[in-house]
């Protein structure tokens, strides 16, 4: 019976699909995350590795499991795998692509929603010495209405957020490689423009880019120092396509107005200055934290295990 390895508990629906199938299951149940040395032991002997995104997969993980047929990742990014390697040792790579969109542009809404209209803010100041009551020029944030949100990656989440911040009659730009094609519903809707232009420009700056070495510290001091000090920074993608270091000075100065953070650089610590900032709204990496989402990323994990456990190509393949 082939052994299938679970760097991490999963939702019911991933291991029923795959005791449904014939395999033999085990799973990381122990407290925090799994460490390297403990995955290294449990791959050993495993033929099929279902590992979190928060799970590191190296060359030393890899090399230590012989039978290895497939690591199916438990994410949609897959930064967290040294893909180049198991291609090298011809094992597929697998992602979770697409279930995760609605969930992402959802929690970007309201992180942009929170930090605008002060709202996490609020919620301290009531659960410690309250208010006096409604005054004129209390506790003032600001209506999304008329303001610029400017979308850095426009893929799946990048305009799943966009056709959302259009009902809120936000205008909407964006920067990528190259611009949307015409016959995308939203063409006519939004702008393209240079990056450093959407920086200069923007009211919200909200980031939605895959990690590589191309987007490393892609929100960088001088990016910063180019936004204006009215606007807000959003990012639900990954920590460390931004400086951190550079945002904490930016907004400890009031070069920036806020920042809503839902990855972080050196996940999952965060720095405790962020902590103390007022103008930060701080989330623990829930951008597709929802049963629908993690349901729909169980099953494609469990259904690639199935395909290539039956002689079939997995779907979502990373590293061709």
């Amino acid at each position: 019976m082939a052994k299938v390895y679970l760097s991490a508990e999963l939702p019911t629906k991933a291991t029923d699909i795959l005791k449904e199938a014939g395999l033999d299951v085990e799973s990381y149940s122990g407290n925090g995350l799994i460490s390297h040395d403990e995955l290294k032991e449990n791959v050993r002997d495993a033929d099929y590795l279902i590992t979190a995104l928060s799970t590191n997969v190296d060359k030393d993980i890899i090399q230590s499991a012989p039978n290895l047929k497939l690591i199916a990742n438990y994410g949609a990014g897959f930064n967290n795998i040294d893909v180049e390697f198991a291609k090298q040792q011809g094992i597929p790579v697998t992602n979770t692509p697409g279930v995760s969109t609605t969930s992402t542009a959802e929690v970007t809404v309201g992180l942009i929603l929170s930090i605008m209209h002060r709202m996490p803010e609020g919620d301290r100041l009531m659960r410690s010495k309250g208010f006096d009551g409604w005054a004129p020029l209390f506790f003032l944030g600001h209506v999304l209405e008329n303001k610029t949100v400017g979308i850095i990656g426009m893929g799946s989440i990048g305009q799943a957020v966009a056709k959302r911040l259009l009902a809120f009659n936000m205008k909407v730009i964006y920067s990528q490689r190259h611009p949307l094609p015409a016959y995308n519903v939203l063409a006519d809707k939004v702008k393209y423009v240079p990056q450093d232009e959407l920086i200069k420009t923007a009211d919200v700056v909200t980031l939605h880019v895959p990690l590589g070495p191309a987007t490393k510290h892609l929100i960088d001091a001088n990016a910063l120092a180019n936004m204006k000090s009215s606007s807000y920074l959003v990012n639900a993608a990954r920590g460390p396509i931004i400086d951190e270091q550079a945002v904490l000075k930016a907004l400890q100065k009031h070069e920036i107005a806020g920042a809503a953070l839902d990855v972080y650089e050196a996940e999952p610590q965060v720095a405790d200055e962020f902590k103390k900032l007022d103008n930060v709204v701080l989330t623990p990496h829930i951008g597709n934290a929802t049963v629908e989402a993690r349901d729909g990323m169980a099953e494609i994990v469990a259904e690639n295990v199935r395909l290539v456990n039956s002689g079939e190509a997995a779907k979502f393949i990373v590293n061709k």
